[in-house]
């Protein structure tokens, strides 16, 4: 059985790495090189930087690329740059806003016939709402997880999760899977990934091997928030993804400033189809300590909402939903929704 270790900090120490490997070695971790590389200065920012400690400032230089130089409101800029607003002290804000670290092996259980197992606490960007900034990734167990899984005859569905589960390695990946597939009631494979629009270079032949390699009907759910994430590289990886048979969605976070329009969702949604990916859920912020400053407000998403289903077909509008802690699936957003909801 295979002992994945979490990697959080900017080094990844392997010989030879592939090209995927190298761009998460020179991730940038640096906020003046990032500032200097898009032509910005600090004086420019409407808040302070800071470097919170160990959830700094990481982002590879191909998603900086797409970003609009001189520009200090770039909505992919304002996801990953840590700025003081995170020391802010909201209330109903905190570290485990999902009650999701009294479950620390790194397997939650949280719907029927399904688990979601925390297999890395590594990531290729740093976004700054991420609801599992603080999860005790040391504590995870891969091997009593599997263990748990095989007694479990009722899990019909794993989803690989953390993190990011695509920076493991193709041999760490592969076998993974592997030991996944040889368990006789799993049915389905699911992975909620960032590193396909982070990182494109990720999909490679071996990944798609991998992928498709087993007896599971394997789902990917990627993550884009904005239409400027998906360049053309970004669309070439999700269509070689979808034409290896892996069914492709899109899970994105309603974030204040960054994709809060109707016009933005409209291109984002349209975007993906472009590339066969589905739009899938549309997420309220998980109210995470530090990330209070990207909440939008039930009214405006409940507007967003009903805007999106006037001038989209159906197929084209992600589902509105919210966690809440102990309901067993996902709640959809609808009038009577209040933002003093128990979470």
């Amino acid at each position: 059985m295979i002992n994945f270790n979490v990697v959080q900090n900017c080094a990844v120490q392997q010989s030879a790495p592939p090209a995927w490997q190298k761009a998460l070695q020179q991730a940038i971790c640096d906020p003046e090189q990032l500032l200097k590389l898009l032509a910005l200065s600090k004086s420019e920012l409407a808040y302070q930087i800071i470097i919170p400690q160990p959830f700094g400032l990481r982002v590879p230089k191909s998603y900086v690329n797409r970003m609009e130089k001189g520009n200090p409101n770039d909505p992919l800029l304002r996801q990953i740059l840590p700025l003081n607003l995170e020391n802010q002290k909201v209330a109903n804000f905190h570290a485990d806003p999902l009650a999701e670290h009294h479950q620390p092996t790194g397997l939650l259980h949280k719907y029927q016939g399904r688990v979601l197992l925390v297999v890395t606490g590594a990531c290729a960007v740093y976004c700054r709402y991420c609801f599992r900034r603080y999860y005790p990734y040391s504590k995870s167990n891969l091997t009593r997880a599997l263990a748990e899984i095989k007694q479990d005859k009722t899990i019909k569905e794993i989803i690989l999760s953390g993190g990011d589960p695509l920076t493991l390695s193709d041999e760490k990946l592969a076998e993974l899977i592997t030991d996944i597939a040889a368990i006789p009631h799993i049915q389905r494979l699911r992975i909620h990934t960032r590193l396909p629009i982070i990182l494109p270079e990720r999909v490679t032949t071996q990944l798609l091997t991998t992928l498709t390699g087993t007896r599971l009907p394997t789902v990917i759910v990627v993550h884009a928030n904005h239409p400027n994430e998906i360049d053309e590289q970004v669309g070439q990886a999700l269509q070689s993804l979808v034409m290896a048979g892996v069914i492709v969605l899109n899970q994105s976070v309603l974030l204040n400033q960054i994709n809060d329009t109707v016009d933005i969702l409209i291109k984002l949604s349209e975007t993906l189809f472009n590339y066969k990916v589905l739009p899938y859920y549309l997420h309220t912020l998980d109210k995470v300590q530090g990330a209070a400053h990207f909440d939008v407000s039930i009214e405006k998403t409940l507007e967003l909402q009903e805007a999106l289903q006037i001038a989209l077909p159906g197929y084209l509008v992600p589902k509105f939903v919210t966690e809440i802690v102990g309901k067993e699936y996902k709640q959809l957003l609808q009038e009577g929704v209040t933002t003093n909801m128990s979470i």
